[in-house]
């Protein structure tokens, strides 16, 4: 999340009790999570294990609970007991949460030639292209931004909050919710099914690309790219923060893993999942899934182990 106009530290430092460390006279640009902090933005870290990774990223601005730590050069720490709690208390302060009075909120922006059929409902600061068709039931969250000729089924929903959970079990809650403050982004000339579900971005975007189609009953995870001209058949789940490149097809139910990448063309075959990245241009089956010629070759010999078995034991 950008924040409207660049903010002090020193104003940051006192919004959420911290001590300011390093260049502690900078402004931050926005707050984004550790997967898609881009420079200039404040980022947060409370587990030691982690501690490196957050300082060495991209994030300019580091919420932290400890001193203990070097501050990279040109980069600035504000430490609190709780970066987690610092991390809501800003979120909440730049996207609060508003009600809604109205099934289309006045601050939407629909385009020339959008039909908008009965019971769609579009949040705040949403916008939505021209020539798009929204079937009754649809609901568009807060934010989210809708290419030209856009076509979304019934009963869909985009721009739910992301699945995404701050863990600690030395408290009572073990799970907080990290407040998604990102968007969806739906480029020209996609279609998406009836009854898909596609999550906003924790702090930054999920995007879908151009020409893409969507089957029924999808769900796409917060903070996932979707390049252009992809095809997902019905049932497909793609966890958060995952990468698939331009033209990839993904038939019935396959399931894919997070923060993984699937290459350029590649085909993944129905009920096949993949928990791990997948080069491009290569057709792919099975859990975990693989080279979909060398798979049916595997099944071929695990349906002879029967007769293989009964030659041993003949002698």
């Amino acid at each position: 999340m950008k924040f409207p106009s660049p903010v002090s530290l020193q104003w940051i430092s006192e919004l959420i009790d911290a001590e300011l460390i390093g260049n502690t006279t900078a402004n931050a640009l926005g707050i984004n999570e550790i997967h898609k902090v881009e420079e200039g933005d404040l980022a947060f870290v409370d587990h030691p294990k982690y501690y490196d990774t957050c300082l060495n990223s991209n994030a300019t601005f580091i919420i932290i609970n400890t001193k203990n730590v070097v501050v990279p050069t040109g980069k600035a720490l504000l430490v609190t007991k709780q970066p987690f709690e610092a991390y809501l208390k800003i979120v909440e302060h730049f996207r609060p949460f508003i009600s809604y009075t109205k099934q289309i909120s006045d601050t939407a922006t629909i385009g020339k030639n959008t039909i908008i059929m009965p019971n769609v409902f579009i949040g705040h600061n949403v916008t939505i292209g021209n020539n798009c068709i929204i079937h009754p039931n649809v609901t568009i969250m807060d934010y989210c931004v809708l290419g030209d000729n856009v076509v979304i089924q019934a009963g869909t929903v985009i721009g739910s909050d992301a699945f995404y959970y701050n863990g600690k079990k030395d408290r009572e809650i073990w799970f907080k919710k990290m407040k998604s403050c990102g968007t969806v982004i739906i480029e020209d000339n996609v279609e998406i099914g009836a009854g898909c579900t596609i999550d906003r971005g924790v702090t930054h975007e999920t995007r879908i690309g151009k020409g893409t189609i969507i089957d029924n009953m999808v769900h796409i995870g917060h903070d996932t790219v979707v390049g252009k001209n992809c095809l997902f058949a019905a049932q497909v789940g793609i966890a958060g923060a995952t990468t698939i490149e331009d033209g990839v097809t993904l038939w019935g139910q396959v399931g894919v893993s997070k923060t993984l990448t699937i290459g350029a063309n590649a085909v993944v075959l129905a009920q096949s999942g993949v928990p791990s990245s997948l080069k491009g241009d290569k057709t792919y089956f099975g859990y975990p899934a693989e080279d979909a010629s060398v798979k049916r070759r595997e099944l071929v010999w695990v349906k002879r182990i029967p007769e293989l078995w009964k030659k041993v034991m003949e002698g």
